[in-house]
């Protein structure tokens, strides 16, 4: 699964619900029109859970999950990247911020 995605990476999330804080994932957050597939949509699996409105898409071959799609507050469709797929990036050099996922 191939895609690209426009914008500055200011920060990242990290959630400590039960699935990401599993995965490790550190998510970016842009509007869903500013990430394109570079492959077909076919290619991802989606896996849904807890409240089924988030769309974890993930590699059906390797098992890695690169983004999530759903809806921002104002109710914009959003991608949440997984910045732990991106290559070339420092990741210690984002600051990171933590969300209580496991909570809600």
């Amino acid at each position: 699964m191939k895609f690209e995605a426009e914008g500055e990476i200011a920060s990242a999330l990290s959630c400590n619900c039960s699935m990401c804080q599993r995965k490790g994932t550190l998510m970016w957050f842009v509007p869903r029109p500013d990430m394109r597939l570079l492959t077909p949509d076919d290619n991802a699996s989606t896996y849904l859970f807890n409240k089924h409105v988030i769309k974890h898409r993930f590699c059906p071959v390797c098992g890695i999950s690169p983004y999530s799609e759903g809806t921002a507050p104002n109710g914009d469709p959003v991608a949440a990247i997984n910045l732990r797929c991106i290559e070339g990036i420092d990741l210690d050099a984002i600051p990171v911020n933590h969300y209580d996922g496991r909570s809600i």
